[in-house]
């Protein structure tokens, strides 16, 4: 039983104590005066009886109630009634109005004559009954007001004396009726029934909690729910206190069955609002008044209940209930709130949807809620230990496994929620077995099948919760029916009739006392209550299923896996090892299954006897990597019990090591987080007490009684008694046993405890002492936090062996060290058994004795521990695969010798074996570090392809990024540290060093990495210390002798003197043209602006008394290296003597730049127009970026067209062509003669222009149209309108946007107009020559400058059809020099007069685009890792990139000025510095226009030229030195390569070169293996003296310097660079595709060939092939061996293993020939034989005459362009069209001007194959100052040159004359020198475009005979 009321007072208005504005409250009376004993008087009542303080008001309120709920300090919770009425007093402040501050602002108000104060009535009670308490103040309140003639003394003494029952029986039976039912009376004609709760724990809500959702919504309220679990701050805000009060009572219901646990204050007092910033969670109500106060809380989630909003914080982040739980929550909660939603859509919806009665719809959402908590909560009873039974059952909660068995452990609410203070008392109160239990507890442990099947219906989960509101409302209300209540009311009058009323009285205290004391001695003299507790056995319910995995169950059930462990682990216990080798790989990947690693154990378990079992050391091994691995995916909470169930594993399996010494598996498995976590430890502990607290009962029981056993079946129905079952029989039996019993109890269950102690005690410090207990581990992983600094002290057998020696300290150290990690040790075992011993009640004397112990426990492991150490060194080191040596090239060396380490699988797809076939990838190996790769080489982890080996490599220059990684590797469960290296031949290398490695090798090994990849100076390059074997070059010191040339700088002389000193003429395949005495030269060296120095005589001035012959020679080679050869071909100058020099070349070779001075990246020699003299051009020059001035590069043989290339202007924009350029100004006369220079260098190359000088007829325009087009003037409408859109096309015209390209000074945009494309003949659109692959939508509205696009279109407005008026006005009107510039740069400027020149403006990608977009194509081709996400795919990458955007941009360009030369204009390319995209441009430019650079000799010679001579800066681009390492890799060469790719794509037959061609270039430009793309120009080439280096010095012959060497050596060996397709047309000029669309990756970027690396270095393929030549012959013993191979396309080189049907037809004749014992021919000869045999086949049966040149023609034309399939069509038509093709071509164009087929055939030296049309021996004259010498000559029609060698036997040609350069032959004179006695007829010349050759019969018939020959091979030509 239990007081209603404990105190009752009244409070008044203190009128004493008033400070300004705020008044206090006072106590008047108290009754009882002192305090009870059970419950003392709360402090500070007054303030909570005016909560918003206490204040005079000028007009009578009505009266108010309202609870207000105070906590004490035993957090008991007492409940406040406050009844509020108002009384009137005169006014004190009229009389205090003197006073009275003058700053009051009352004082302005007129004050009134009277004024009422507040008075409360307060009841103070523990219990909870709102209305009881409502009706008994109001009594009060009525007795005094209506003057009612009771006693107010009787009244408030009955109330006081009041005693009713605290809570009904469990089923209220008739007996109790009396017990729940209590009739009241205060003694004033009332009466007041009051029900109890028939079970006092479930909460009493009344109608809160509907009120509560009515107010805030499902959704608020749900927040506040999971708000107040997760321990966060709440506050309420009201206007209405009750209110208040009812929203707290009512969220407090809803977390039934937890209990709040924090502050709880409904009703907070606006002078204590600070309690709000405590850092403690709490539950708040605070009046609406106040809510400016609230505004700064930052971390207060604010429920406005009169708004109905919930206000959030940013930072805070509350966790929701799991799904899918928190949809049916909501679900639920609106059928109850809002059941007419369900059927809102229905067409006929039910008649009446209204929902419960308030007090109905309130217990249904509890009933919610509780089911809410059943499924949460579900089984966990089944997570309980229960450590203690008696004296007081000690129970603990497993959290982690109650998680994993849910498999909930990555839910953040229910993790929250467990962590909580309301779960731990929930655990405490409802742990214990044996008690009284609640409809929850119900609920939770029977209900759990029935929630589980209604799961997914909503219907049937609605039953279930009405079932329970129906308890819930039965609890509160046991009988509805009784609910009386007859209490007076105030009368309406005396309400109102306030003048009249008395003051409340004072009561008299006597009087009430007395009632007191009565009704206390009456309560002590009748006899106690006694409350029957109905106690029982709490239900546990079902055990907690599997829970399936999250990721699926075929993850966690596959039979198969199981399978799997299963055996691997018989296997191994049965010494199988091969076996187990195999499964091991797919055991590792099923132990990522929860299902697999339970089945480990339980496996495992059954190999154990007696706690011990002694394996072999690969058992061992085996069993320690399953350990391992299995451990490896437990979380450190150890959710699913795995690592608790390995922990008596890992101290059972055990190997002998020695005498007396074993090692246990637990040294070997410590690296994993679960063994430093103290709740691992904690929750192990207690499983492990409760198991033996178990035993023990159950031994005492079958001791005393056997009789038990029927109970025992009752209990269990025949399963084990679980110890939470034991415990509840034991709770039970308790009180019946006696002292001693109870006592000995006591002390066995706490020696259980104490001994289980001292077991962990020893087990922990098993686990957390290293091995090498010089690394600490415990120290550096301290907590959980950083999972990557665990470090890999795992050491297995003995690769402490290797290791462990270098971490051997000083043994001063080591001592120091090995205390340290025991103390952390102990310390860390000392923690946790405070905290076990004192949860589990372990006497103090224990405790001490544990402490003690402990210390003693680590410092005896650690002693057998070192002993195992130093065993575990002498073990022969595990069976690790062999390293693989890789091959090295010939002058490659090793840096670090192999590394073990693994290579991880990256991105790429196809290793992995996702593409069919085991995975390649990871792979086990080595890798190497030599002075020129990268080379990792190793066999696979998976023992299905452990045969193949696998190479990775790359060479060290092309390293582009390099970054640690940790790594895990799937075979032994460790992370690893790793690199990732990536190159810029597409070549990733992941690895993880192996534990063997030490980690400072690892860093010895980077370190050397990047001196390698970045040397000091490009002579630290492979290129250059490759074959000197660590010598670097001795200078030659010998005397300066050239005098003369005083001027020249030092660095000059001394490395060309280095160069001289050692080297010769390079011999390339035209004998190199020597400088003749000429006078010009001399001339052009006065003009000079580099004087020279004046002491010397200026007669002694020409070449060749300046130079000494060895420099003379070094000369020579200039003109050599500056590709004069090219110049030459294409009749752009010569070097010839003076005389035979025709004086109206319009071009000239000027030597201005010989020593450089002028431009330091441009070559020594330069092509400039006739009429400009060198001075001009060293004026000119400073006006271009790095003095880069315009020179011709290529000449159209047709147009006589010329292509220039320059930088970019210094000044702003074109003005600076015309205005001053950025030279210090000396006076505006200086900058203006440079202006006008500059246009008479442009007016000096135009007029160079046949079609502008107009002189001879031969060279008009018209003339030229006219020969190669039937009708001018329709192709010119042709091709015209196709330049047009093209240039709109490249400078990037918006149709809207007109005039992008400023025309001169009209910089304003005209008028548009657009130009339809005309119709033309059927006939004319095919006579275009050449091929056009590009835009032909030339129909579309062309928008842009009207001006410049009539021009370019050839006609001024859109006539239909073309007349011969157009073509003559395309002749005025097209420009004859178009300048390709920056749009950037252009701003306009003035135009000449005549508009000879315009300046197309471009938008030109930037080197930092590319750099950038070659990064990202990088990551696209090559991905570091494999990603599912949609936007990394590799395509989605590859756009991002912009790659293709860029090499779209690039060809777009070229293709555009292909068409402008091809058009007869010039054209003057001159972008950004002249080195980049200029170089990329007029390199392709050429290429498309000139079949000869689509050749092996041409292509080269392009690159040479126009890359290396011209400067494109190599080294720089590639980062290929330690000063350009900041500026990245930026690959605009390879850019160059890919276009080159993407023509070749579109014109196979067209070059000579195949893709792999390409490929190899694009592969060693990078590489550094070759000096070729080294330096930034021919400068510093010279300055290093590598520039003129003889082939192959003869030092290191194997040893190539250039990659040209290189391909041409090879390609005699081998047809790999030859495209067997290659059939040119004659003067193709390509016009490829350039959209993106046609554009295709270059496989360059994704093939890989794993077998053996890349194939670019020939000299390993050759010798790998060799190699394995010689191993297969021993195995041949194992019977037939299959025909069969497998190819992979990521592992095998396709193009070796599937040959093409050529190349594998070569490769089978010459093993047959080899077998034949012949001497093998080379192919280039096979395939030249079977090309003349498919000629002959075709071949006319005519007369002789017909020459074969001719036939060689003809076969070249049956291979068109059928894609090499001959067309075998009628001999005798296709001959004739031949000839009237070679009649066309001859009369049209000069022989002279036109590249002769043999330079478009082949360069192969070949002897005996050769069509020797005429031979013999002739005097030959050499060069300058060179004597007669007699040669063995060959006439070869065929290739149509004259050949000569040293012998008739010679094979090596030692010089060839073009014939297709020869202009005369007539009979010459003897000169100074000739051969004796010969007669003079018999001395003949041969006059070519390049000089006089002499020549010498031996008769004179001999001499005719020769002249008769040559001549008759011209004319056939």
């Amino acid at each position: 039983m239990a007081r209603l009321a404990d105190y009752y007072l009244v409070v008044t208005y203190d009128l004493d104590k008033r400070a300004e504005g705020e008044g206090q409250g006072r106590i008047l009376q108290r009754f009882p005066e002192k305090d009870w004993e059970d419950s003392p008087f709360p402090q500070g009542i007054e303030l909570f009886c005016q909560p918003s303080g206490w204040q005079l008001v000028p007009e009578r309120q009505p009266a108010s109630f309202f609870v207000a709920v105070l906590t004490d300090i035993n957090s008991e919770r007492h409940y406040c009634a406050c009844f509020t009425f108002w009384e009137g007093l005169d006014n004190p402040q009229k009389a205090e109005a003197g006073e009275v501050d003058e700053a009051d602002d009352e004082l302005t108000v007129v004050q009134p004559a009277q004024v009422f104060a507040p008075k409360s009535l307060v009841l103070v009670s523990r219990l909870d009954h709102t209305e009881v308490f409502r009706n008994c103040l109001g009594l009060i309140y009525t007795v005094h007001v209506d003057g009612l003639t009771v006693p107010m003394e009787t009244v408030v003494g009955n109330l006081l004396t009041c005693v009713i029952p605290i809570a009904g029986g469990s089923q209220p039976g008739q007996q109790e009726r009396a017990a729940s039912l209590r009739t009241i009376t205060l003694g004033a004609g009332d009466r007041q029934v009051i029900q109890t709760p028939i079970d006092d724990a479930l909460p009493v809500s009344g109608s809160t909690v509907a009120q509560l959702f009515r107010q805030l919504g499902i959704v608020n309220v749900l927040y506040l729910f999971c708000a107040a679990l997760t321990e966060h701050k709440i506050l309420f805000l009201s206007s209405s206190y009750q209110r208040l009060t009812d929203a707290c009572r009512g969220l407090l219901a809803i977390m039934f069955p937890l209990k709040y646990s924090f502050t709880y204050v409904p009703i907070l007092p606006g002078k204590l609002l600070e309690v709000l910033s405590t850092p403690t969670p709490f539950i708040i109500g605070v009046n609406s008044f106040f809510r400016s106060e609230t505004q700064e809380l930052l971390d207060v989630i604010i429920a406005d209940l009169d708004g109905g909003t919930v206000t959030i914080p940013e930072c805070v982040h509350i966790s929701l209930l799991p799904e899918p739980l928190l949809q049916q929550t909501q679900t639920l909660l609106s059928m109850i709130l809002d059941p007419e939603l369900e059927v809102a859509d229905h067409a006929f919806p039910p008649l009446s949807t209204q929902p419960s009665a308030l007090k109905i719809q309130d217990k249904e959402i509890r009933g919610v809620f509780l089911w809410l908590f059943a499924r949460l909560f579900q089984g966990y009873r089944w997570c309980l230990h229960i450590i203690r039974i008696h004296p007081e059952p000690v129970i603990r909660f497993h959290k982690a496994a109650f998680l994993g068995q849910r498999s909930l452990t990555e839910d953040d609410f229910l993790m929250k929620v467990l962590d909580g203070m309301a779960f731990a008392g929930f655990v405490s109160e409802r742990g214990p077995p044996y008690r009284a239990t609640d409809l929850f507890d119900d609920l939770v442990a029977n209900h759990v099948e029935r929630i589980r099947q209604e799961e997914t219906c909503p219907h049937k989960i609605m039953n279930h919760v009405k079932e329970l509101a129906e308890q819930l409302f039965k609890n509160e209300n046991p009988y509805p029916a009784v609910a009386m209540h007859k209490v007076q009311r105030p009368s309406e009058n005396s309400q109102n009739n306030a003048q009249s009323q008395t003051p409340f009285p004072m009561l008299d205290e006597v009087t009430v006392e007395l009632f007191i004391d009565h009704a206390a001695a009456k309560l002590k003299t009748a006899p106690p209550v006694v409350k029957s507790e109905l106690k029982g056995m709490v239900p546990s319910g079902p055990p907690l299923g599997d829970i399936v995995d999250r990721n699926g169950n075929v993850m966690a059930n596959s039979a198969r896996r199981l399978e799997v462990v299963r055996n691997c682990i018989t296997y191994i216990f049965e010494n199988k090892m091969l076996e187990a080798k195999k499964l091991m790989p797919a055991v590792l990947r099923a132990l990522k299954g929860r299902a697999a690693r339970v089945c480990l154990t339980q496996e495992l378990n059954q190999h154990v006897l007696q706690n011990r079992a002694v394996l072999d050391d690969q058992q061992f091994d085996y069993i320690v990597r399953m350990l391992n691995c299995t451990l490896q995916d437990c979380s450190h909470i150890d959710e699913h019990g795995i690592a608790a169930a390995l922990l008596p594993l890992v101290t059972a399996f055990c190997r002998k090591m020695g005498a007396g010494i074993t090692q246990f598996a637990y040294s070997c498995v410590q690296e994993h987080m679960v063994w430093a976590t103290m709740q691992f430890w904690e929750a192990m502990f207690y499983s492990d007490v409760q198991s033996h607290i178990r035993a023990l009962y159950l031994e005492t029981e079958d001791g005393q009684q056997q009789n038990n056993h029927e109970e025992q079946d009752r209990l269990g129905n025949g399963r084990e008694i679980s110890a939470l079952e034991l415990a509840s029989e034991q709770s039970r039996l308790w009180p019946t046993l006696s002292k001693e019993m109870q006592t000995e109890r006591v002390q066995k269950e706490e020696s259980t405890v104490f001994s289980q102690a001292i077991h962990y005690a020893n087990r922990m410090s098993y686990l957390l002492l290293p091995l090498d207990t010089s690394k600490n581990r415990l120290l550096r992983s301290t907590g959980l936090v950083d999972v990557e600094s665990v470090s890999n002290s795992y050491v297995t057998n003995s690769i402490a062996g290797s290791m462990a020696e270098s971490y051997d300290t000083e043994s001063g150290f080591e001592d120091a060290e090995s205390s340290d990690v025991a103390n952390s040790v102990v310390r860390f075992i000392n923690r946790f058994v405070d905290k076990v011993c004192n949860e589990s009640g372990v006497t103090n004397e224990h405790l001490k004795a544990l402490h003690t112990m402990i210390p003693d426990i680590v410092q005896m492991h650690i002693e057998t521990l070192d002993a195992v150490h130093r065993e575990s060194k002498r073990l022969p080191p595990i069976q690790k695969p062999k390293l693989l040596r890789p091959m090295l090239l010939p002058g490659e060396e090793l840096v670090m010798d192999g590394m073990r380490v693994h290579l991880i699988p990256d991105g790429r797809e196809e290793a992995m074996g996702l593409m069919g076939g085991p995975p390649l990838l990871p792979a086990e190996g080595a890798i190497f570090l030599t002075t020129y790769r990268l080379i990792f080489k190793g066999t696979p982890n998976d023992p299905l392809v452990g045969e193949q080996v696998v190479t990775r490599s790359f060479p060290i220059a092309s390293l582009t990024k390099e970054k640690r990684i940790s790594v895990t590797l799937p075979m032994d469960q460790f992370i690893q540290e790793g690199l990732q290296l990536r190159s810029c031949t597409f070549q990733l290398m992941k690895i993880a060093f192996d534990e063997e490695v030490a980690s400072d090798l690892a860093e010895v090994f980077r370190k050397h990495m990047h001196k390698l990849r970045y040397p000091q100076h490009v002579q630290g390059t492979f290129a250059f210390t490759v074959g000197q074997c660590g010598k670097m070059v001795v200078e030659h010191k010998t005397k300066d002798k050239n005098q003369s040339l005083k001027t020249l700088s030092k660095n000059l002389v001394k490395s060309a003197k280095r160069t001289i000193g050692r080297q010769y003429v390079t011999r390339k395949k035209y004998s190199p043209p020597t400088w003749e005495n000429r006078s010009s030269f001399q001339s052009e060296l006065d003009e000079d602006e580099i004087s020279v120095s004046e002491d010397v005589d200026q007669s002694s001035l020409t070449l060749s008394s300046t130079m000494r012959s060895s420099d003379r020679q070094t000369m020579s080679n200039v003109v050599e290296r500056a590709c004069c050869r090219d110049y030459q071909r294409l009749g752009l100058g010569t070097l010839s003597n003076s005389l035979t020099r025709s004086k109206n070349e319009p071009f000239r070779i000027s030597t201005v730049n010989r020593m450089y001075t002028v431009c330091r990246s441009y070559p020594g020699l330069l092509i400039v127009p006739q009429s400009i003299p060198d001075t001009t051009i060293q004026r000119i020059c400073r006006c271009y970026r790095q003095n880069r001035f315009p020179v011709v590069c290529w000449r159209n043989p047709r147009t006589k067209g010329v292509l220039l290339r320059s930088a970019g202007l210094h000044a702003k924009g074109v003005v600076g062509f015309f205005k001053s350029p950025n030279t210090p100004a000396s006076g505006p006369s200086q900058a203006d003669s440079i202006s006008l220079e500059q246009e008479k260098y442009l007016q000096a190359i135009i007029s160079s222009m046949p079609s502008y000088s107009e002189s001879s007829g031969r060279n008009t325009l018209s003339g030229f149209t006219s020969t190669h087009m039937s009708t001018s003037d329709s192709s010119d409408n042709l091709r015209q309108p196709k330049i047009g859109a093209l240039m709109k096309q490249v400078m990037g015209a918006k149709e809207e946007a007109p005039g992008t390209f400023s025309r001169g000074a009209l910089g304003q945009r005209a008028k548009v107009i657009s130009l339809s494309q005309p119709k033309v003949s059927g006939k004319a659109r095919n006579t275009p020559r050449g091929k056009w692959g590009s835009i032909r939508g030339s129909g579309r509205l062309s928008a842009y400058n009207p001006d410049v696009g009539t021009r370019l279109a050839g006609k001024e407005s859109p006539q239909p059809n073309g007349g011969p008026s157009e073509a003559l006005f395309l002749r005025q009107q097209k420009a004859y020099l178009y300048i390709i510039g920056d749009k950037a740069q252009l701003k306009g400027g003035k135009q000449d007069s005549f508009q000879q020149w315009e300046v197309v403006p471009i938008e030109v990608c930037d080197v930092r685009q590319v750099k950038n977009s070659f990064k990202k194509l990088m990551k696209a081709c090559v991905p570091s890792s494999s990603t599912s996400d949609p936007n990394m795919s590799f395509l989605r990458c590859l756009e991002e990139s912009e790659w293709m955007a860029l090499l779209h941009r690039v060809l777009q360009v070229s293709v555009l000025v292909v068409e402008l030369l091809d058009s007869g204009s010039s054209v003057m390319v001159s972008l950004e510095d002249g080195w980049d995209v200029t170089t990329q441009v007029v390199s392709l430019v050429q290429l498309l226009s000139d079949p000869y650079y689509r050749t092996f000799d041409g292509f080269r010679l392009l690159v040479e030229k126009e890359w290396l001579s011209f400067g494109h800066r190599f080294s720089h681009r590639g980062a290929q030195t330690l000063g350009s390492q900041n500026s990245g890799f930026t690959p605009v060469f390879l850019q160059f390569l890919d276009c080159v790719h993407q023509i070749h794509l579109q014109f196979p037959m067209e070059f000579e070169f195949s893709q792999y061609y390409l490929k190899f270039l694009a592969y060693h430009y990078v590489s550094n293996r070759f000096r070729t793309f080294l330096l930034d120009s021919d400068y510093e080439r010279i300055e290093l003296g590598v520039l003129y280096e003889e082939k192959g010095e003869r030092k290191c012959p194997q040893v190539c310097k250039s990659v040209w060497d290189y391909i041409d050596r090879l390609n005699k060996k081998t047809p790999v660079f030859y495209n067997y397709m290659f059939s040119p047309e004659d003067e193709e000029v390509l016009r490829p595709y350039t959209f993106n669309s046609n554009l295709k990756v270059w496989d360059f970027y994704r093939e890989e060939t794993l077998s053996e690396g890349p194939s670019y270095d020939w000299e390993l393929r050759g010798r790998e092939e060799r190699v394995a030549e010689e191993t297969p012959d021993k195995a041949d013993s194992s019977g037939p061996k299959s025909q069969r191979q497998i190819v992979w396309p990521c592992y095998d080189s396709l193009s070796k293993v599937v040959p093409d049907a050529i190349t594998k037809m070569l490769q089978d004749l010459q093993s047959l020939e080899a077998e034949l014992g012949q001497t093998s021919e080379k192919w280039k000869d096979t395939w030249d034989k079977m090309k003349a045999a498919q000629r002959t086949e075709s071949k006319l049966e005519s007369k002789p005459s017909f020459s074969s040149s001719l036939l060689m023609s003809s076969n070249l034309s049956h291979q068109r362009r059928s894609q090499g399939v001959y067309l075998q069509e009628s001999g005798v038509g296709s001959s004739i069209n031949l000839a009237m093709d070679h009649e066309a071509s001859a009369t049209s164009t000069p022989v002279a001007g036109r590249p002769s087929t043999s330079t478009l055939y082949s360069q192969f030296q070949s002897t005996e194959s050769e069509n020797r049309s005429f031979e013999g021996i002739l005097f030959k004259k050499g060069a300058l100052l060179k004597p007669w010498k007699p040669r063995w000559f060959v006439l070869d029609k065929t290739k149509h040159q004259l050949r000569y060698y040293d012998s008739r036997q010679d094979k090596e040609c030692k010089g060839v004359i073009e014939l297709a350069e020869v202009e005369s032959v007539i009979p010459g004179a003897p000169t100074m020198g000739a051969p004796k006695n010969i007669e003079e007829k018999a001395f003949f010349d041969l006059k070519t475009t390049k000089r006089v050759y002499n020549f010498c019969a031996q008769d004179s018939l001999k001499a005719q005979l020769w002249m008769d020959s040559v001549q008759s091979c011209l004319s056939d030509a």
